[in-house]
């Protein structure tokens, strides 16, 4: 703090000062310059603390905000939404603008537009069929389909000459040469195709064609092949010299007759029935050639029953 006189301890001293020394005076008029500086700083500083204070007790305490909007009724609520929409709509805003107000209300999904009874009439009925309404396309799908089955049963007649021609032909037997092996009307599946990539064994029993008719078919058992030397003594049968084993045919079957001996020429085979005494085979018009075997006897297949491969 600035004192505004000079201290006791230099009252005394002032006449003794050195010349050379300021004196008393010059100091003196200095001092209400000071003191006026000091004065300004002091004010300026208490001015500074009071507005401070003048602050802390204007402002006052922090207090929690209340909602003043006034309550909006439903029927206003619902008239600012019916003009936000229709501004929305004129705007060409299709999505459905969530409304915020004080009461919750259920948020609605958005609906397609309502069509008019008579357009969803209209949708619901089927488009009428114009085969049934127009006299022409009527016959031209008519003939379309008879166009359609009649190259599918051409297909179907192309393939059983096929098969029949290269593959598989179905027989029936026809009396009794062949018992008791095959009966009278039994059903058979003949291969066709085996005797093109091979050659008929002993044992086969094969359909072929009668060589005195061969309008006629016959199914015979392959008894000897090209080179073989046959001969039957008292009903026996026997290839190269050695008694053929035909377990199959009954002793009630067998024959009592004698033939041979003679050699199987190239390219022909020696046949014969099971039924030996009731039999017309190669013993009464010869050997038959290869070209006249129509097949192998696969399969009899009727009656069901006694079905068997061969």
């Amino acid at each position: 703090m600035v004192q505004s006189e000079l201290p006791p301890e230099d009252e005394g001293r002032e006449g003794d000062r050195n010349p050379g020394e300021p004196n008393a005076d010059a100091a003196a008029a200095r001092v209400p310059e000071a003191v006026a500086a000091t004065r300004e700083d002091d004010l300026a500083l208490r001015e500074a603390q009071g507005i401070l204070s003048e602050s802390r007790e204007e402002t006052p305490a922090l207090q929690p905000e209340v909602d003043v909007t006034p309550a909006v009724s439903a029927a206003a609520r619902d008239e600012d939404e019916r003009a936000l929409a229709q501004q929305r709509a004129e705007a060409g805003v299709e999505q459905p603008v969530l409304q915020l107000t004080s009461d919750p209300q259920p948020v609605e999904a958005p609906r397609a537009p309502d069509i008019p009874l008579a357009a969803d009439a209209a949708a619901l009925q089927p488009a009428p069929d114009l085969r049934l309404t127009s006299p022409g396309i009527r016959l031209a799908q008519v003939k379309e389909e008879l166009v359609a089955w009649v190259k599918t049963l051409l297909s179907a007649a192309v393939y059983a000459v096929l098969i029949v021609t290269f593959g598989f032909q179905v027989a029936r037997v026809e009396g009794q040469s062949m018992a008791p092996t095959l009966e009278d009307q039994d059903r058979l599946i003949v291969n066709k195709l085996v005797y093109r990539i091979g050659e008929p064994r002993r044992g086969d029993i094969v359909m072929l064609y009668y060589p005195l008719n061969p309008e006629k078919s016959f199914v015979k058992r392959v008894i000897a092949e090209e080179g073989d030397t046959v001969r039957i003594v008292d009903g026996r049968v026997y290839v190269n010299d050695i008694p053929l084993k035909d377990d199959y045919v009954p002793s009630e079957f067998r024959s009592h007759d004698d033939w041979g001996p003679q050699v199987i020429p190239e390219g022909y085979y020696f046949v014969m029935g099971d039924h030996r005494n009731n039999s017309s085979d190669s013993r009464h018009w010869g050997m038959v050639p290869k070209r006249y075997i129509i097949g192998k006897v696969q399969l009899r297949w009727w009656p069901v029953p006694t079905a068997r491969v061969f």
